[in-house]
């Protein structure tokens, strides 16, 4: 079973693997963010990925790409992982929110966070990646995807770098399925905006918290 990519949908299709997840996504018309946009930004990795990296919503250079976390922040992403021990390749990493929302400036488009009615739109395409690749560790990467899925109050300065169980994993153990565990740590482009004098210190913090997650791994 293939998916229609011009079909205009809201929920993603059932029975069609992550490939077929990608290109209805294309037709995703669950709220507003899809007009402006070149086009939906969908995971990217293998799907026998251990791990999966859930970031906010796609940049500028990701939006016409067409591919998640390839612009700096993905590039300070690729290197804080090879300071970690994960190997990207071996990742897969998605947004919480699949379309860019960004104001149109006469330069540039400037990127604006999601609402929680984009979140909420784009919820049923990220559980579906999630429950086809059923990761061992889903890390957050900054505040929008660790409210989404861990909870509404959660705070990155508080709690990030803990290990916690995956919710719909919970029982798992009895029923012979392997624990699945939640991570949050701070969003590379977080770092990318932290003054100069402060940055190396962010960078190392954020190595520190993907080091938990590969000796989980391991």
């Amino acid at each position: 079973m293939t998916a229609d990519p011009q079909a205009s949908t809201v929920n993603p299709p059932g029975g069609v693997g992550l490939s077929g997840l990608r290109e209805a996504a294309q037709g995703c018309r669950g709220c507003e963010l899809w007009e402006p946009a070149t086009q939906a930004v969908f995971g990217a990795g293998p799907e026998t990925a251990r791990i999966v990296f859930v970031g906010e919503q796609p940049g500028d250079q990701e939006d016409l790409r067409g591919e998640p976390f390839v612009g700096p922040a993905g590039r300070l992403l690729d290197r804080a992982l090879a300071d970690s021990g994960i190997d990207r390749g071996d990742a897969y990493v998605t947004n919480a929110v699949k379309h860019f929302r960004f104001r149109p400036t006469p330069k540039r488009r400037l990127h604006v966070s999601p609402g929680a009615e984009h979140i909420a739109a784009c919820r049923p395409w990220l559980d579906a990646e999630l429950a086809l690749l059923a990761p061992e560790i889903v890390v957050c990467l900054g505040a929008v995807a660790a409210k989404a899925l861990i909870a509404p109050s959660f705070r990155i300065t508080k709690d990030r770098g803990r290990l916690l169980p995956r919710p719909s994993a919970l029982g798992d153990e009895e029923a012979g399925v392997q624990q699945s565990w939640l991570m949050a740590t701070t969003h590379p482009s977080a770092i990318l905006r932290t003054p100069d004098e402060e940055r190396a210190a962010a960078y190392d913090a954020l190595v520190a918290d993907l080091r938990v997650a590969a000796s989980a791994l391991a």
